[in-house]
This record gives structure tokens, sequence and C-alpha cells, in this order.
């Protein structure tokens, strides 16, 4: 690596940059450069990116953050406090500047509010999002300070350089959207007008997405490459399916038929227990959670396809398997999947490389990339749609 830039990233500078914050702390040019290069991993970007994203975290100010929570349940903000990689205390003390957030702020009652108001006078900020907004009577089933979410959120949104949606909750509506849905409520893309918005669902989001959403912003000025729903590309990219350490168990038709059972204890696949990675884009494989210790597949539990719209309502009952995952070429069991799945990896892996390779190619454009409205380069799969690598799997 450059020795230059190494030098020039944690050289003596003011107290109010991240570089000086730093510095201060004791920090060595190791330790940043080993952190970058995990975040230029995790965002799918060439390794030479890695110097570059050193570099922009370290040069800038302190980009301010506002976190608004509506309907929610707090487990976006549960999910940012045990973040790893930097943990949630440098995140807030060295890499962002969070100026408002009711969980974790000090000043409470007409303290806050003014120091909300504060930081929407300034603009220029990431407005971060959690929870959905309700719309029916008024917005009356979700008010804070006596006015209602859906005019924070107005309010909030018109001095943001972006809008950071985390958890379902906020990206699509969530559980409290599900049927009947009598709050109305939404996700917040339809109610923000005039700014980019990007969605990190999850439930919750995994809080490395959201570091890794931030350092690239701090990088390229811009929002990263998004999919049809807003999605950044380097985390909702794939299907669970496709990179899951079971798929090899699926292809081969063994499967776990309950919890506990033999099958169930040696790894087989949990498609016959409910999971829903079919049916589902996230990186939850490649990423784990709580700094990469384990995932729900991984703990022997079924992924729920949490990342998806509507999937309170789609992918329930949690460990019912889907009767048909759509998308899929040609009708077969599952006992069947392994005697086609030759057959089925080949044609999967050219649809695949053409997915990957739009979103490689989209990576390639990132220098030039200074609006962050930009379409999505490539193609993207919808969501619940997986790519046609095996046979669409019935009952």
């Amino acid at each position: 690596m450059d020795s230059t830039v190494q030098n020039r990233v944690i050289a003596p500078t003011r107290p109010d940059t991240v570089s000086g914050q730093l510095a201060a702390r004791g920090v060595t040019r190791r330790s940043l450069f080993k952190y970058a290069a995990g975040i230029t991993a995790l965002l799918a970007l060439p390794e030479v990116y890695a110097p570059r994203v050193a570099e922009a975290v370290a040069a800038v100010d302190k980009p301010v953050v506002l976190w608004l929570a509506f309907q929610d349940c707090a487990g976006d903000t549960e999910s940012f406090l045990r973040a790893a990689n930097p943990g949630v205390a440098d995140l807030i003390l060295d890499l962002i500047s969070v100026d408002y957030h009711e969980t974790l702020m000090s000043p409470a009652g007409a303290a806050a509010e003014q120091s909300l108001a504060d930081s929407i006078a300034q603009g220029g900020y990431l407005l971060v999002v959690e929870g959905s907004v309700p719309t029916a009577d008024g917005g009356i089933h979700c008010t804070v300070g006596g006015d209602t979410a859906r005019n924070h959120l107005s309010k909030a949104a018109k001095g943001a350089a972006a809008v950071i949606a985390v958890g379902t909750c906020s990206a699509y509506g969530g559980l409290p959207a599900a049927s009947p849905n009598p709050t109305g409520a939404v996700g917040i893309g339809g109610l923000v007008g005039g700014k980019p918005v990007l969605n990190l669902p999850g439930c919750p989001v995994n809080v490395d997405n959201l570091t890794a959403t931030i350092a690239h912003y701090l990088t390229f000025k811009a929002l990263p490459a998004r999919d049809d729903l807003g999605r950044p590309l380097f985390a909702y990219g794939d299907l669970i399916h496709d990179n899951c350490p079971r798929r090899g168990h699926f292809d081969s038709g063994e499967f776990a038929l309950a919890f506990g059972d033999e099958g169930h204890r040696k790894g087989y696949c949990l498609y016959k227990l409910g999971c829903k990675g079919p049916a589902t884009m996230s990186n939850c494989p490649r990423q784990m959670w709580n700094g990469g210790t384990s995932w729900p597949i991984g703990a022997g539990a079924p992924c729920v396809g949490c990342t998806e719209p509507e999937f309170w309502d789609r992918m329930t009952p949690i460990y019912r398997r889907l009767p048909r995952v759509p998308g899929f070429g040609v009708r077969h069991t599952a006992e069947q999947i392994g005697m086609a799945a030759a057959g089925a990896m080949v044609a999967g892996a050219v649809v695949h490389g053409v997915v990957k390779g739009g979103q490689h190619f989209a990576n390639r454009k990132l220098d030039a990339a200074t609006n962050p409205d930009r379409a999505t380069a490539g193609p993207v799969a919808p969501a619940g749609r997986p790519s046609a690598s095996t046979s669409e799997v019935t009952k």
C-alpha cells in the first residue's frame, strides 16, 4: 500500500475530524487499514479501493447523523448498539456524530427537540429512520412531542443529504403493516420526496451493512448502487440460497424433517422446516451476525425471509415451507432436486454470472458516481424471485 497515503490518513490534524479522534485514541494505521479492507470487501469493491476508503473515512469532518424512531420495536437500535469493527462507541465518538437519537441521547423533552431543530437547520446530514410510519386517522397512531411521525419525517428529510431506512418496518412497513394493518403503516420511501432513499431491510438490520453504507457515502459522496427495491447490491444482490453452506444438502435431497432429528443434527437443509432462503435476498451467509459469530441457519434455525417486502404475510407460517418458490424453470419436488441438480447448476451459473457481471460493472463506475439518485447498473433479481439456479420446489 502507498506509504504516502498511509501517512496522510493518520497525520496530525484537527481534533474535530475523524483522523484527529483516531490519533488521539491511539488508533494505528494498521488497525485503520484493516477496518478499511473489511469494509471494502463487504462493499464488494476491488482491493485497490481500500486505501481510498481508509483515507475518506479518516479525513472527513464527522458526518452528522439524525436517527428517528417511529413504529418499531427498537430492534435496529439494539443491532446498532452491538456494532463490531467499529463498535458503537467508536461510531458515535469517532466516525459519525449522532446528534439526535431518542434512545441514546442524554437530553430529553424540550432540550431534545431543540437539538433536533438545530441539526435540521444546519442541513447536510444523513437521516436514519427506524420503524414504519402510520398514515391512517391523520397519523395519530404514532406521535413524538405532540406531532405525528409523518410530520417529523417530512421536516427532517428536507435538510438531509440522504435518507437511510434501517429495518424492514422502515423500508416496507414490516410487522405493523401486516394484514389487516389498522394503523395504515407504510415504509418511508413513498413519503420522502426529492431525496435519495436507501433501504436496509432486515428484522433487524445487520449493522455491518449500515456502517458499510456510511463508509461508501463518505468515500464516493453517493449511496451504493441499488436494486429495484432500493436495497444496496453489495448486501442484497444474492439469494441466501445461493450462498448457504447447506446448499449441497438441498441439491442432494437431504433435508431435516424435524428439529433435533438426525438430519438436523447433521446440518442438512432446513427447507422442509420452513427455510425461506430460496426466496430471500441477503448477505447473511457471508456477513453473519454479532461480529461474524453466527447466523440463524448456522444456528439451526430456518431463514424467515425478513429482508423481503410483506414478509410477515408472505413468508408465514415461519416453520412451514413455501408451497411453491416462484421463479424456477422446471417443477420438481424437493426430493427430486438432487437428480436434476447438475443440469440446473449449469444454467444457474450462466444467469448468476450475468447478474454478478452487472454488479461488477456498477462497481467500476463508482469513481464517476456523483449523483446519489443514479439508476442501478445491471439486471437485478426482484425480491422474492430467485435466480434460475435450481428447479421450482413444490409440495
